[in-house]
């Protein structure tokens, strides 16, 4: 997150309870790594969308461990990168380009861990969900740019292969043929009561 980012995040949220009705909202930018809070200082911690960017998720969960409260809660949610379904006439096309895209990520693979990540940090009450993301009518078809461009920098296809399975994609827009579906990994913990 850029710091512009943050001051917009700050400008469109309700001031803090109990704060003032002029107190911003509590926002700070920090190491993942060196969270700059006490132990137990909060009721709850959520990461979104961001382990998959560490090259180490598990210290980011053992110093999250640190910051809710005994009984506090952490929640824990984004996308495993080699898990992008798309459906194509080049099936094995399509694997590489979703393949190629994914090893551009720290940590395509850190969502599909993220039970582990909680049980090894020592939370309870591990639990998991996967809500889906489903596209049918070609809205996410700019991602595919994405993953045509990280299939050309990786190698994994010529550009003649990958012009033509983008136009295969704007193809199935156009017939109501498109289907992207993305899973998105929730999981939720509590930190053991003392």
């Amino acid at each position: 997150m850029s710091r512009r980012q943050l001051r917009r995040a700050c400008r469109h949220l309700p001031p803090r309870p109990g704060r003032g009705s002029s107190s911003p909202p509590g926002f700070v930018e920090a190491d993942v790594l060196r969270l700059p809070f006490a132990v137990g200082e909060f009721r709850g911690y959520r990461a979104d969308k961001v382990l998959h960017e560490l090259a180490d998720p598990a210290a980011a969960v053992a110093e999250a461990r640190r910051v809710p409260a005994p009984g506090g809660r952490i929640v824990l949610c984004g996308q495993d990168w080699d898990t992008l379904v798309l459906d194509s006439d080049r099936p094995a096309l399509t694997r590489a380009i979703v393949h190629a895209r994914a090893d551009t990520v720290a940590g395509p693979r850190a969502a599909r861990q993220y039970r582990t990540l909680l049980v090894d940090a020592g939370f309870t009450e591990v639990a998991v969900e996967v809500r889906t993301v489903v596209d049918t009518d070609g809205g996410f078809r700019p991602l595919l740019d994405g993953l045509a461009a990280a299939a050309r920098a990786a190698g994994v296809a010529t550009d003649a292969q990958l012009e033509a399975w983008l136009r295969e994609q704007a193809a199935r827009a156009e017939a109501g043929r498109f289907f992207l579906a993305v899973p998105i990994f929730v999981a939720s913990a509590t930190v053991r009561p003392q």
